[in-house]
């Protein structure tokens, strides 16, 4: 499916029922908290995107997803996925790294909020995924890194 520029694939208090993969474009899963957007993962392409625990818990989401640039998405109804799992064990393998790499993922995350500074996220991010600054806005990457504006601003400008 191609979308636009600030589609919404997951609206907050929805079920998450399908898992997105990015062929192109980049989507943003975030939150509210204390009235304020916190972006949690910013998906790019050729990587997936999806509400982890409303997915797997059938469950309303407080995540929201949408695309922060026009994307092309594969879509993957999770019944549909279930359905090709206990059809076809390539297929459940493929989807278990998935799930792994996705897991992984999220313990560096947390680990990295919580045991470096701003300056080491951000030097990390640069390191890894260098080409997010020309794609997402900086509100986005600051609230991805956990920091303001402001902090984001005076760590570049060191650069």
């Amino acid at each position: 499916m191609s979308v636009g520029k600030d589609y919404h694939f997951l609206r907050e208090n929805a079920v998450s029922d399908h898992l997105y993969y990015i062929k192109k474009g980049i989507l943003r899963n975030y939150y509210f908290k204390n009235g304020k957007e916190v972006t949690e993962w910013i998906a790019m392409d050729g990587t997936f995107c999806f509400s982890i625990v409303s997915f797997f818990q059938r469950i309303p989401s407080k995540l929201m997803i949408h695309a922060i640039e026009p994307a092309e998405v594969y879509v993957l109804h999770y019944d549909d996925l279930m359905r090709l799992c206990d059809e076809d064990h390539e297929i459940e393998r493929w989807f278990r790294k998935i799930i792994t790499g996705s897991l992984i993922l999220s313990q560096y995350r947390m680990d990295s909020i919580q045991f470096e500074t701003a300056q080491q996220r951000y030097d990390k991010l640069m390191e890894k995924r260098s080409h997010i600054i020309q794609r997402v806005p900086l509100a986005f990457i600051a609230s991805f890194l956990g920091i303001t504006q402001e902090t984001l601003s005076r760590i570049r400008a060191n650069h």
